[in-house]
Formats: C-alpha cells, structure tokens, sequence
C-alpha cells in the first residue's frame, strides 16, 4: 500500500539534549546495525511514575469470533466431512445442492443409486433430510455401492500417525444386515491412506456406529468413502470424521492449531458468534416443517446432541451446521481462561438489511431466550436450563457477566425501543450483567451521533463501537478517546481493522492501540476482526489468523495483537513525547466521475481557479478526449451531449481529467442518475487511482451519502447526511477546495463541508506498568521509514531505582510485508538492551513497534 513519506528536518534542540547520553542501536539478527545514526530523526519521551494513569482491566483486549471466511466448519470447528447430514441448500448458496461435496463411489461391479430424501423415515424432526442408499447387489462379495465426501475446499487434511475417529447414524432393511465399508483416499483413487474399517448395520431403526481410522499416509487431499454390499434399502445420516487430536482432546472439538494460536494471544473475552450472523435474516424461530432458513443466529438452535441441532444459511453465503455452538464457544472461553461475552438479537436486522420487527410477540420471547441464555451459562444444575447444560458435561456454571444486545443497527431508535426493552428485563432477573448497547457500523456520522446520543441519556454501561477504516484514519485518531465523557457509557471497540493485511496497516494500528490503552478508563474492551480466515474461502478482508486445510499462520496484524495482550499492564503511567515535523500542503488534485452499481450521465463539467481562471470546460459537444479511462472500468461514451456510462452493474467506474497539481479550485457538474442500485460520485483532489476524494452522493444502496478520502485505496469518512439520489432527476453539484478546506453545495445549497486537518502522527507510545513484576513496559510504534533515535526520560526513580538491563521485544519490516504460508517475515525478536537509566537514549528501528520491559526497584 502506498505511504507516506515523511521529510523531516533535524530537532538541533532536542538533538542537543542528547549530548554525553548513552546510545544504543538495535541490531538485526546477524548483529548488523538496524539503522545507522544518520539514519534516525530524535524524539523524546519522558514517564511519570510517580503519578497515576487509569488501571487496565485484564479482559482489555479479547477476540472476536464470526463464522466468516469458513471460520467455523472447514475451519474452528474440527470436522472433516463437509454436509455430513445432507442438509445443505439452494437457499445457502446458488450452487448448493443436498448433495454438495458427496458423489458417488463403487467397487468391485456394485452398483445402487444415492439419493436425499426427506420423509418420515428422517433421523429426527431437526435433521430432516437423510441419504438413502438403494443396493444393486450386483458383484461378488466384496462389491461395494456408496458414497465419497471430498472435504472442504482442497480436500481432507491428514497426517500419518493420526487417529480419526468415525462416526455414522445408520438403519437397514435387510433381516441379515448390510455390510459397510469405511475408506480414507487421496481423492486420486488411492485408497490406501488407512486400513479400512468394516461393519455391519443391523436393524431398521436408527443406531450410531463408530470406529478409528488411523492415518498410515499423510495426505491434504482426503476423501472419505462409505460404502455397502448385498442388495436391499440403507440410509445413512450425520457422516461424520474427526481428528481425536482436538483442542484439549474434546469430543466434538476444535482444531488444535486454530485454537492454540488463539489461546497463544492471552486475550481477555471472546466475543461470539457474530457480527452479521446475529442480526440478520428472519427472527422466527426453527419450527419444522417449513422454518425460514435464514434466520439470525439463535442459540437455542445450537445446543444438546449435534444430530438433533438445527442448520442455518449462513449469512456469508454458505451453510452453517451449529456443530460449534454456544455449549462449545463457552467451553473455549473457559479452557482458554477468558470471559464470555455473547451477542444476542435485538430484533433490527443491520448489514445492509436494516429493517425493524414489529411483532411484540415475538420481541417477549427473545428477551425470554435471552434470561434463559443467562440461566443456562450461571443457573444452577436444579434450573431448567442449567440442568441441560450439566447433561451436556458442564454441571459448574461458565459464570457469565457480560452480554451484548444487537449488532451494527443503522436504525438507531427503533434499535433502542427493543435494547431497552432487553435491558430492563435482564437488570430486573440479573442486575449483575453487563448489557452492552452499540453505536452502528460507522466511526462517526448520523446513526453514530444518534445511537450515543440515546445511550449516554440512558445511562448504558457499556456502547459497542465498530470501524474498518484506511492506515491514515488509524494514524490520524490516536487521540479519539482522549475527549470521551469519563463519566459516560464505557466503550467496548469490538471491531476494528486497517484495511489490509501488510505490515504498515498493523504498525497504524499499534499506534492507535497506544491510544486505547492511554484511555483504559473509557475503553474497557478491544478486539480486533475478523478472527478467521481461510485462505481458499474468503468473504472478508483482512484476518487475523490465515489457514488453509492443514497449516494456519498469523497476519502482521496477529503478531501485534498477540504483542499487546501478552504485555498488557496493570495500568498506565503517564507519559508523553514529541511529535514528527509534519507540513501540511493544500489538498491539489486531478478532478473525476464515477458510478457504483449505476449508470449515470454528467454535462457541462467545469473547473475554475480561485482566481476565476478556466482550468477545465467539457459539456461534451464533441468527444470525451479530455477523460482518462482504467481499462475494464464501466462503459463510458458521449451521448446526446453528455459524458454517459451505462453499465449499472459495473463498480468504481472512475474516469479523471486535469491536473495531479491542481488546487484551491471549484468543479462543477450535473450529474443525472439513470439506473442502478445507487446515485453517483464527484471526485476531486485526484492523485491516482487510489489516492482522491469523491462526493459519494446516493451511496450504500442509495441510503445515504458521504465524502470519502482514499489513501492507497483504504477510505474514510470526511461528511456524510441522509441524501438519497433520484432516478432520471438532474442535479447541479458544486465542490468548492480552498487550502484544506472543502465546501460542497447540491442545486444550489450548501449541502456540507469538512476541514482536512488532522495530523497521521508516525510516533506514538505509552508506557504502562507491570505490578506482579515491577517493570515498566514502554510500548513505541515508529511507522516512519527511518529510525527514531529517542531520549527517555524514567523520571525521578531515585539513585538505584532502575536495572540496568531492558526485556525488549521488537517487531520490525518492510511496509508492504504480509505473513503468509510460506512466508512469515513478520515475527517478534527478543533482546536484551544495557543501557537504562533514568535518562537514557534508545533508537527505535524504522517501521516497529518495539515493547520495552524495564524492571524499577521498589
């Protein structure tokens, strides 16, 4: 991702400061300096043990868990078999069908047909469809006619040595029994991976039949085959493969690397089961024979024996089996010894839906559901649902303190009529939870401003804020907290990520964890998000943690995380240090239009200097030879004397004109919407194609509209209101640049203005301390591409107060590196540094974030 870079001049003052301090350079792993001197630009950090910082809580950081990217089946979740119950359907993705990643397998002349079918011969009232296997009987007695599982994605992952244990709902009609064959190939028709296993089903009714499949090869293309002989009827439902070499060696358990990696972090919550999968889709709860598949996520559907749990679209767009669910996400929590923080629905659908339930009904039993969540993680083995939580192997309550209410609603009031609604209930039955509110999809904006307005007048505990934003915006709002209410509702960061996986988007966010803890008072919760994802199966990006069927690997990002949790503090000491010389220019630029999921046509554009000079007159009489095209991009033409581009399914259709070196201007244009899903875009300031801003009028499904800045394609929100776009109706917009100030008019008046004025400071820190250690823990993120070579100040410890020898742990690269498969170059390095006094000078490595462990005398 393009960054910037910084030209700096040298601070002579602190620099003279400096003079007769001892300096210490850190060097890279072959002893070579990291930086030379000339190379640094100086700062200066100065601590005030003495005086005292808000305490950190020990659940600050957490994770945030979402079956996203395959994130639960084919990922957390450790079975093999994809679709073992035959569920799967058109409605949880185009392509599905109850046969999806089953086919077809015979031996030995045997012959039969496999077909999925549902009636009342069905495993039970949850799991309807089941696969019955009609036998030819043809072929001798080693004849076989079944069915192979490839797995998901690339195949079954499996390792020579390993045990896999087997698992089949099976009935027959045969008086004799049929006999069955059970084989783990490589998908290339060697099936000689394990010696196979042999059984025979007996009885018309439904049994379990189990058995261990040890792995003599290994192999990450797997295919399971199950297969009968003789002749006669035998259905088969809940085919089922797992590794016995699962987290904690539980059954129906975790993938041991997916979940080591995760416990590895040290967090302090984790956050489930979404996201999106909690707020969206119908609210109506399992009832068969006809249940709305896509339903928000329930945790009633989850719980008791996996074959009687019901399925899901997953929101995603694929299937979700509930094989992991909230028995199992409160399990994790406790054998990873964090907090369980659940999410439950409000009854407002968000991610795009946003839609309002108005059925009372229907709200009094999901406030019910959710008391009943509460007695099922605290009750007691005499309650109802603590009873059922004991016969699923946990008599002791999970001690549950948390729970959060709804999930990104756009619709803040109608959100609120419900949370409070939820709230009273859950205060009256169980006043000691926390019930969490949220403040909606945005960082800042409309629903933002009302959704805080609402908790903060109600007195909520806790306000769940979410953003996805560009490495400028994480730099840019280091202080965000630093002027929230102290007495206001706490702010529980559950989602956040810069918008990428390379090495500069986790060094911007490091800088702006440094300001989350500064205000551990305020922020009292923080996860990063997604969690998950596989590699060969993904809806979003960036991951914390990349997979694949048989490998998983941190991104730049995990390795950060994972540097703040394990060195969180007990709380801050305060602390602060200079800034980086940052000169701000005027914002200058090329000018352009462009569509999204729309076709639009623009006349009579027009640019003029602040001084009244022509820069740009088009109102496309003749051609469009003033206008850069990308190749790809939309289909543009002049038409009717307007500039037209007519493919309403095409996205981010940008075509630009003028000056990269443009500035303090006015662009005009008329702009007419004339199909599609959303409005249109005015870009100005242009430098390429992933550096501008542009008027996104009508955007989001023409919901509302807004100003984003791109930085290296990343976005932020620069102003945005409710404006919606007309089809077939011609608007005259106006963006006036002045310096770094922009004022936009539509038909006339002024629709908005911001001031770009906010400084993306490359130099953050915070220091916090250790109290079982005694150590201080200055944490310093340098995002510059030169050294930082810094005079710190520990303050008046007293003659002795100090060691002399620094823990430090650094982690240091190129700005474009990402952690991959094959490749991590993103990885913590430990050292020791001699040279801590209560004055002394340490280089920070240019692009680190680098954790120093002092050690004070008390």
């Amino acid at each position: 991702m393009p960054r910037t870079r910084w030209r700096l001049g040298l601070t002579l003052t602190i620099g003279a400061l400096l003079a007769g301090t001892v300096t210490a350079v850190p060097t890279t792993a072959t002893g070579a300096p990291a930086h030379t001197a000339a190379d640094a630009t100086d700062y200066t950090l100065s601590v005030d043990p003495a005086a005292k910082g808000p305490a950190i809580d020990d659940s600050m950081y957490g994770v945030f868990y979402e079956d996203i990217n395959r994130a639960a089946d084919g990922g957390l979740y450790a079975e093999l078999v994809q679709n073992r119950s035959f569920e799967y359907d058109p409605a949880d993705h185009a392509s599905y069908t109850p046969m999806t990643a089953w086919g077809e397998a015979a031996t030995g002349g045997g012959t039969g047909e496999a077909k999925v079918v549902d009636d009342e011969g069905r495993l039970n009232e949850r799991n309807r469809r089941y696969l019955r296997l009609t036998l030819g009987g043809t072929g001798g007695s080693a004849a076989r006619y079944g069915v192979a599982n490839s797995g998901y994605t690339t195949g079954m992952a499996v390792k020579a040595g390993e045990r896999y244990d087997f698992s089949v709902w099976a009935r027959t009609d045969q008086a004799s029994g049929t006999p069955l064959t059970v084989a783990l190939g490589d998908g290339s028709g060697n099936d000689t991976l394990a010696r196979p296993l042999r059984a025979t089903v007996r009885g018309d009714r439904w049994t379990k039949y189990t058995g261990t499949l040890t792995a003599a090869t290994s192999s990450t293309s797997g295919r399971l085959t199950v297969a009968a002989g003789g002749s006669g009827t035998l259905r088969l439902d809940m085919v089922s493969l797992f590794p016995r070499d699962t987290y904690k060696h539980r059954p129906n358990g975790l993938r041991k690397d997916l979940a080591q990696k995760i416990a590895a972090l040290k967090p302090g919550f984790l956050r489930f089961p979404g996201g999106c999968l909690v707020n969206t889709g119908s609210h109506e709860a399992y009832e068969a024979p006809n249940w709305p598949r896509k339903r928000s996520y329930q945790w009633k559907d989850t719980i008791g024996p996996v074959e009687q749990r019901a399925v899901n679209a997953n929101f995603w767009g694929y299937n979700q089996s509930y094989g992991i669910g909230y028995y199992e996400y409160f399990q994790f929590a406790e054998d990873i010894g964090v907090m369980a923080l659940p999410v439950v629905p409000a009854l407002v659908t968000g991610c795009g839906q946003n839609k309002a339930t108005d059925d009372p009904a229907l709200l009094k039993r999901h406030i019910q559901d959710t008391l009943d969540l509460i007695e099922f993680a605290n009750g007691p083995v005499t309650s109802t649902w603590g009873k059922l939580r004991a016969k699923m192997g946990h008599p002791k309550p999970f001690g549950l303190t948390h729970l959060e209410v709804g999930n990104e609603e756009n619709l803040p009031d109608e959100f609120f009529v419900r949370f409070t609604e939820f709230r009273k209930a859950i205060e009256a039955e169980y006043p000691d939870i926390t019930v969490i509110s949220n403040s909606g999809p945005d960082d800042s904006g409309q629903t933002f401003d009302r959704a805080w307005a609402l908790n903060r007048a109600a007195d909520v505990d806790m306000v769940d804020e979410h953003y996805y934003n560009s490495p400028q915006w994480f730099l840019e709002n280091n202080q965000r907290y630093d002027t929230y209410d102290r007495s206001g509702p706490k702010v529980f960061l559950g989602e956040y990520a810069s918008q990428d996986n390379k090495w500069y988007n986790a060094l911007t966010e490091a800088a702006f964890m440094t300001g989350l803890e500064r205000n551990a008072d305020v922020v009292k919760l923080a996860s990063y998000a997604p969690l998950l994802a596989h590699e060969d199966a993904t809806q979003w990006r960036p991951d914390m943690i990349w997979f694949n069927n048989s490998a998983s690997w941190g991104s730049t990002s995990y390795e950060t995380q994972k540097l703040f949790m394990n060195n969180v503090g007990d709380e801050v000491v305060p602390s602060k240090s200079s800034a980086t010389p940052a000169p701000s220019e005027p914002i200058s630029g090329a000018v352009g239009l462009s569509t999204w999921a729309t076709s639009a046509a623009y006349d009579d554009v027009s640019v003029t200097g602040a001084d009244g000079s022509a820069l740009l007159s088009d109102d496309f009489s003749g051609d469009d030879a003033q206008w850069t095209k990308a190749a790809g991009k939309g289909s543009w033409s002049v038409r009717d004397g307007a500039y037209v581009q007519s493919d309403a399914a095409a996205e981010n259709t940008l075509v630009t004109a003028g000056d990269k070196a443009w500035r303090d201007y006015d662009l005009k244009v008329k702009a007419t919407k004339k199909s599609g899903k959303e409005g249109f875009l005015i870009a100005f300031g242009v430098k390429d194609t992933g550096n501008y801003y542009w008027w996104n009028l009508g955007g989001w499904g023409n919901t509302r509209s807004a100003v984003e800045k791109s930085v290296g394609g990343a976005k932020q929100t620069m102003a945005e209101d409710a404006t919606k776009i007309e089809t077939g109706r011609t608007y005259d917009a106006r963006v006036e640049v002045r310096g770094r100030q922009v004022t936009l008019y539509l038909d006339g008046k002024k629709w908005g203005g911001f001031t770009d004025d906010k400084v993306a400071e490359p130099f953050r820190q915070v220091v916090t301390r250790d109290k079982a250690t005694g150590e201080l823990i200055v944490k310093v993120v340098n995002a510059r591409s030169t050294a930082a070579r810094t005079r710190i100040d520990l303050g008046d410890l007293g003659h002795g107060k100090v060691a002399r020898t620094a823990r430090a742990t650094t982690l240091q690269g190129a700005p474009e590196a990402v952690n991959t498969a094959a490749e991590q170059p993103i990885k913590p390095v430990k050292s020791t540094f001699d040279g801590v006094a209560n004055t002394f000078t340490y280089t920070f490595p240019a692009d680190s974030v680098t954790f120093l462990r002092i050690k004070t005398k008390r």
